[in-house]
């Protein structure tokens, strides 16, 4: 049985919904931008508070971040088949020596497990630089966005976001059960951990858990809980980390798979029976419930629409999150269920939650403008037509008369019971 949850609740299975979740109210509010310091993403480090004791969010401090360094006997050199533009790159590289303690290997976690994914060759390493931007070298090209500092930031602020839309909950699958005795999910793999924070923090809320991250980029922190542990893998090659998995975590991965019928399909044949599955996905066509935007002359629409034609030339279809169900019950699952919510583009909502989670949706999708110059210059746009896109854009964006917002979809499946 298939459930469909709407932010009003409506389905099969109704939930109890906030307000902010149905509907929103479209009286502007003209707010300075600054947000209390409890607010701001975690691991953004906030700038200096005002008399009043607030951050502004507009401050340069706000790019800086912690991140932990690489290994003392690791240096990071350029990929060969891509051109440095900025300031040279040291080019000697040497292996790390310390595989015993190093926290990308997961044996011991599964005898399953093969080390063809996880062996830290210098390539593992490598990173490639295009246009002043960094990106992954292991299967490079093949995720069209950058992973250096800036990325980073912007993938933390997206799990701030995250956090603020979910009233603070990781996850909707039922993992744990009603029961009085029911226990934690043994086994939890998190797929594009990105910089590894839902991981680290699903490590966190579950000590007796093994975690395990799964990406093609090597920037997640060393300092993590003992339970969680990264790989550097590309989940649309056959599965290198083992089976039995009680929980399967996706999320804004949906839009940049390839072939999402075959990622879906190794999840349900590596998760245990009665294993659940769940996407975390968005959609960044922009809708409006009140009027404020016309869809055929709306710039942000527009701009949209030039995302997904960039993005398909690389086979990744941006608008997919809204039918990953399709997906899960072609492979077998069962139980298939989502929740709906909106996300407000820019700071119009007078609730002061949905403000600040449009605040944070503002601020990803401006971030974002420069990490699509790389798809922008591969379907044939020059600088000079990537710049007035991205001033466009912004202008677009920071309109609050405008009262656009995201669907965010939150899918869930369990595999059926033997």
């Amino acid at each position: 049985m298939s459930t469909y949850l709407d932010d009003g609740g409506l389905g099969e299975r109704p939930v109890q919904a906030s307000p902010r979740d149905i509907e929103y109210p479209f009286e502007i509010q003209t707010l300075p931008l600054k947000v209390p310091i409890k607010a701001l993403a975690p691991r953004i480090t906030p700038p200096p508070a005002d008399d009043e004791g607030f951050h502004s969010v507009s401050s340069p401090e706000m790019d800086s971040k912690f991140i932990l360094p690489p290994k003392s006997n690791t240096i990071i050199e350029p990929a060969k088949e891509a051109t440095t533009t900025t300031n040279p790159i040291p080019t000697n590289l040497q292996e790390n020596t310390e595989s015993d303690d190093d926290e990308f290997l997961p044996t011991g976690w599964d005898a399953t497990s093969s080390y063809a994914s996880t062996s830290l060759t210098p390539s593992i390493y490598q990173h490639a630089y295009e246009n002043g931007r960094r990106f992954h070298a292991y299967k490079h090209g093949r995720y069209p966005i950058p992973n250096d500092d800036l990325e980073q930031n912007r993938e933390d602020m997206k799990h701030a976001l995250m956090l603020e839309l979910t009233d603070g909950k990781l996850f909707f699958a039922p993992i744990i059960g009603g029961e009085d005795d029911a226990q934690p999910p043994k086994k939890v793999i998190d797929v594009g951990t990105g910089t590894g924070i839902w991981a680290i923090e699903m490590g966190e809320q579950f000590p007796g858990s093994e975690v395990l991250g799964l990406d093609l980029s090597p920037i997640q922190p060393q300092w993590v809980p003992p339970n969680v542990r990264f790989v550097i893998d590309d989940v649309e090659d056959e599965w290198a980390s083992g089976g039995g998995w009680d929980f399967v975590h996706f999320r804004s991965m949906a839009l940049v798979l390839r072939d999402l019928q075959r990622a879906v399909d190794q999840s349900f044949r590596h998760l245990k029976p009665g294993g659940w599955i769940e996407f975390q996905e968005s959609h960044g066509l922009p809708q409006c419930d009140d009027g404020t935007m016309n869809p055929e002359t709306d710039f942000a629409t527009q701009y949209y629409n030039l995302c997904q034609e960039a993005m398909s030339k690389f086979g990744m279809d941006l608008s997919i999150g809204a039918s990953v169900g399709e997906y899960l019950t072609r492979a077998g699952f069962v139980n298939v269920s989502v929740i709906k919510k909106k996300a407000p583009l820019g700071m119009w909502p007078k609730d002061k939650t949905m403000r600040l989670i449009g605040l944070y949706t503002r601020e990803i999708a401006l971030h974002s403008i420069r990490s699509m110059d790389k798809p922008f210059a591969n379907m044939g746009l020059n600088e000079m037509e990537r710049e007035v896109w991205g001033a466009k854009m912004r202008a677009a964006v920071k309109d609050n008369h405008v009262h656009r917002y995201y669907n965010y979809y939150f899918w869930y499946a369990q595999k059926p019971e033997e």
